[in-house]
């Protein structure tokens, strides 16, 4: 910093401890930030900006006791004007111009009604969860690699629109490519950044940006260009398996939107290998050095379907890489239990996200809302592998019977398969599954899913209260005038060791209703997502749903609990 620059700050700060803050310091300082920046003394031009902002906005909440966004909202709802905002945003101007995300973003909605507006009604939460340091990390040249996961609806892809625009404006002399699974969203994020930069009605891109225009366009093949004749367009997108090869490259960011096309292709790990190669061998080719002989960076935004997605496989492949940036929020904070996407305007509460639950199967909720993407490897129980059934086999069932796992603490599931059993196959018709905490609930489901199918025998896990239960649910049995043989048995050998020693037997004898039998928020829906998602991967995981069926397996080999199976290998075994 130049001596000048120095003593007009000292000289500022001197004033405000004298007289403290007024209209005069709050120009004068602006006129300190306009001199630091005709002198190229951008750092000093940005800790003057920061203060500047800070003194107004100390100001206005003294003075009128509301914070610049609320003074905003004023000021557009009763069509007037605030000199404090507009020196507001003209220091945002310079920051904007300065390459700072958080100030670019707030200034290129100036124009918008405030509930149309999309980055301040969620700015609280992207600040939070630190998705605005991470892209700004990334013009800073703070990290290469940005991964992105949030819940549908977010707003991840707008927000990477409006970084695309900025990024054009910023370097012009570079190019971006957009990249994803489907030619539907690339044409709607070229649609999103040409808006941005075009529609002067909507946003405030030409005033961050002056002197730059576009300057040609090809929508066929969704590319415009920003300033002088380069090799590439400033703004690119293509789609997987498109034929523009040789076409489209990526100098300053190439930026990957869900390669995954939904769970199909997630499930399938053929897919998922062709998916990485798409974007190894295709998309992480097309990128080639900036103007200044930095390398392409990559940010990749995207539900999180599979371990063995691109990011799943880039974190691997990077793991403790300090340049590797990966955000991923889940639907609710797991200390508090209050929405991470609770918006001011379209946003998300955690009751919405107890509705969505209900309605979706385990798997995909947890891909979707968790952040929690599928662990292929070691599934005991995947889809191809469990049998299914349209109808019941003619004739009388030879025993009508059921299993049941009684809730345990916290996310357990209280679990009641009933079973059918024809020959040496056991059809499975009815279930509860649940994990309500409510104890007569409990009781109650029981009962009823027994008398209802009409059940001559029911086994109880004897632990963690099951004999209680057991005779809780016989009470409520008999009051209705049914009579099934309900036990209580302890279980003493290792879960896990168990429900793998029980794995092939439950697969080769148990059948399950066909998917089309039942919905994905029904007790049959969930027993079944909760069984194919159990994995020998050692991850903490739900298991109720394995441990009731790999009990049923032991009771119907050998009564006892020392039943003779299959010969395998216990991954659970430490040499």
């Amino acid at each position: 910093m130049n001596s000048e620059l120095n003593q007009l700050i000292d000289d500022c700060e001197k004033y405000i401890s004298q007289n403290g803050i007024d209209e005069n310091i709050i120009e004068t300082y602006y006129n300190v930030c306009q001199l630091a920046k005709n002198e190229g003394e951008i750092d000093t031009m940005l800790k003057c900006t920061a203060r500047t902002k800070e003194l107004i906005e100390k100001a206005c909440m003294r003075d009128i006791g509301l914070s610049m966004w609320e003074i905003e909202k004023f000021v557009f709802n009763n069509k007037s004007s605030f000199d404090s905002l507009d020196k507001y945003y003209d220091v945002l101007l310079l920051e904007a111009q300065s390459k700072i995300v958080d100030s670019a973003f707030m200034y290129l909605e100036k124009k918008r009604e405030p509930k149309e507006r999309f980055y301040m009604p969620r700015r609280k939460q992207f600040l939070r969860m630190g998705l605005i340091e991470a892209l700004q990390g990334m013009i800073d040249d703070k990290y290469d690699i940005l991964c992105v996961s949030l819940i549908p609806g977010a707003g991840k892809t707008t927000i990477e629109k409006m970084f695309n625009a900025l990024v054009a404006g910023w370097f012009p002399n570079d190019f971006c490519l957009f990249y994803s699974h489907s030619g539907d969203i690339t044409r709607m994020y070229y649609d999103g950044v040409y808006d941005i930069v075009t529609n002067a009605d909507e946003y405030a891109w030409n005033e961050i940006f002056p002197n730059l225009t576009v300057t040609s366009t090809n929508a066929k093949l969704e590319q415009f260009n920003i300033g002088k004749y380069k090799p590439f367009p400033s703004v690119q997108c293509t789609s997987v398996g498109s034929k523009n090869a040789g076409k489209v490259r990526a100098s300053k960011f190439l930026l990957v939107d869900d390669m995954i096309g939904g769970i199909e292709e997630a499930l399938n790990p053929m897919v998922l290998d062709k998916l990485w190669d798409k974007y190894a061998v295709d998309a992480r080719q097309r990128k080639i050095q900036d103007t200044d002989g930095h390398n392409c960076k990559e940010i990749h935004i995207a539900t999180r379907w599979s371990v063995h997605d691109v990011i799943g496989r880039i974190q691997n492949m990077y793991a403790g890489n300090k340049r590797v940036k990966t955000i991923a929020v889940p639907d609710v904070d797991p200390v508090t239990g209050e929405s991470n996407f609770d918006y001011e305007y379209s946003g998300f509460t955690k009751e919405f996200f107890a509705d969505q639950q209900l309605l979706m199967d385990e798997i995909s909720y947890r891909c979707l809302y968790k952040q929690e993407p599928i662990e292929r490897e070691g599934l005991l129980f995947p889809d191809d592998k469990i049998r299914r059934y349209l109808n019941l086999p003619h004739g009388e069932p030879e025993i009508i019977t059921a299993q049941c796992d009684t809730k345990g603490k916290g996310t357990d599931y209280f679990v009641l398969p009933v079973l059918q059993k024809y020959g040496e196959d056991y059809y499975c018709i009815d279930c509860v599954c649940d994990n309500t905490a409510d104890y007569e609930e409990q009781y109650r489901n029981a009962a009823g899913v027994l008398v209802n199918n009409k059940v001559q025998e029911c086994e109880f896990e004897r632990n963690a209260g099951g004999d209680r239960v057991a005779m809780e649910v016989n009470k409520r049995v008999e009051s209705v005038g049914w009579i099934c043989n309900i036990t209580d048995t302890p279980t003493e050998t290792n879960k896990e060791a168990r429900i793998f020693q029980c794995s092939n037997w439950i697969l080769q004898h148990i059948i399950f209703k066909d998917s089309s039998l039942y919905k994905p928020n029904e007790p049959y829906g969930v027993m079944m997502s909760l069984l194919k998602q159990y994995s020998v991967s050692g991850k903490k995981q739900l298991d109720d749903v394995p441990d009731v069926f790999s009990n049923f397996a032991l009771r119907m080999t050998q009564g006892n609990r020392t039943a003779k199976v299959e010969a395998a290998i216990n991954p659970f075994r430490r040499y």
